[in-house]
């Protein structure tokens, strides 16, 4: 009986971690003006709740428990810090906010005023996306750093020094007058992408935590829009990903195996989503200011063209990459620039293409990088070379289902 109720606190409890974690987050920093402390206070009422819920029960509202639960753990680690210059008056403050939300209240959902925080120009540019994901989302050092191609220290360090900026400034956690807003849009709109590609991982959607971070930056991704009806690059996010999503169920065979998109059997893709996207699509165009989420995006509606001429615009796809790495420099565009050269021009040129990038020391581990490469030199007949691509490749995969695909490629070799 004892098991059964700790596995039933633990079950609810990364529930809640799963659905609310950046949204108590988001309560607790709003009225404590400090991010790193909210984060901890509610490390240990999570903590609190595994060790109480076993024997007290699961409460009704587990929620509301929680953030009870880190706001007295705030006030105690204040009282603890007294004689630190401004205790007292955040003391005040996380008191006032103890009387003032009982705790049946449904939690406010305030994370777009975090994310806005997290964006402001006086946090260091390279941090602004970072944080938002582990302050919205939970992610740690090291899933950060392995998205943004930095190691898990550097960018440990880069969270630190940005909560201690917002907490030293006192950054306000709203949304921004609308003369602000492009230059912190960016990096929000950055930060959903990145949820919702941590997401995608999963193609089959088996792993709850990665699947929910899919839904949840596709919900960020709408009420983004609601929120800001005439920004185009909300529209062309939104869009990207539907379009992305809207292929998840083609994304794997009936085995289980990987199936790469040029062979994926597109009755399978969600319509309904696709239309969506190709209605936010031309909605964005009508501002007429591109930008990188809109020529993304447009990618996408170039390659689901196949639902109905049976082939990918590929003419269409490497403009859209040579606009796209114009204006962002991305080695990763230049990778998909170099995959869509070849499909007009050949392997050889597509493979030139792809050497213009290949001196970047960060693409040793990064898999699609190699995993391209692999596939150019074969079809270019450097069989030799492709092996050791497709070597470099399958090591550095983590998906078994994709390099079950790798190792079959390198096989036919």
């Amino acid at each position: 009986m004892a098991e059964e109720l700790d596995e039933l606190a633990r079950a609810v409890a990364e529930a809640v971690a799963r659905r609310s974690y950046g949204k108590l987050v988001a309560f607790l920093s709003i009225r404590t003006r400090d991010v790193a402390a909210s984060e901890d206070a509610l490390a240990d009422a999570f903590a609190a709740a595994l060790a109480h819920w076993p024997q007290t029960g699961v409460p009704e509202k587990p929620e509301a428990w929680l953030l009870t639960a880190a706001r007295r753990k705030l006030a105690d680690a204040s009282r603890r810090r007294r004689t630190i210059a401004l205790s007292e008056g955040r003391l005040r403050l996380i008191a006032e906010e103890l009387n003032a939300v009982p705790e049946e209240t449904t939690v406010a959902d305030e994370r777009l005023g975090l994310m806005f925080a997290c964006a402001h120009p006086a946090i260091h540019e390279a941090a602004r996306a970072p944080l938002i994901l582990q302050t919205i989302l939970g992610f740690d050092a090291a899933t950060i750093g392995s998205a943004f191609l930095v190691s898990p220290a550097a960018m440990g360090q880069r969270l630190v020094r940005a909560k201690t900026r917002i907490r030293e400034t006192g950054i306000p956690f709203r949304l921004p007058e609308a003369s602000d807003l492009p230059e912190r849009l960016e990096a929000v709109l950055d930060a959903i992408y990145a949820a919702f590609a941590e997401g995608w991982t999963d193609p089959a959607g088996t792993e709850t935590r990665r699947r929910d971070l899919g839904e949840e930056a596709i919900w960020l991704g709408r009420l983004l829009v609601s929120l800001l009806p005439a920004e185009p690059e909300a529209r062309g996010l939104l869009a990207l990903m539907l379009y992305a999503e809207a292929r998840r169920p083609a994304r794997r065979n009936q085995a289980g195996d990987y199936v790469p998109l040029a062979e994926q059997d597109a009755t399978l893709w969600d319509a309904a989503m696709i239309e969506e996207a190709e209605a936010l699509l031309l909605e964005a165009s009508r501002a007429d200011r591109v930008g990188r989420y809109q020529l993304e995006a447009a990618v996408q509606s170039a390659h689901v063209v196949r639902r109905k001429s049976g082939d990918a615009d590929w003419e269409a796809i490497v403009g859209l990459y040579d606009a796209l790495h114009d204006l962002t420099r991305s080695m990763v565009v230049a990778i998909n620039r170099a995959v869509a050269i070849a499909e007009t021009e050949g392997p050889v040129a597509g493979l030139a293409a792809l050497n213009l990038v290949g001196e970047d020391r960060r693409l040793s581990l990064y898999q699609p990088y190699w995993a391209a490469r692999a596939d150019l030199l074969a079809r270019t007949g450097a069989k030799d070379e492709a092996a050791a691509a497709y070597e470099r490749a399958i090591g550095l995969e983590a998906d078994p289902a994709v390099r079950r695909f790798l190792q079959a490629r390198r096989e036919r070799i």
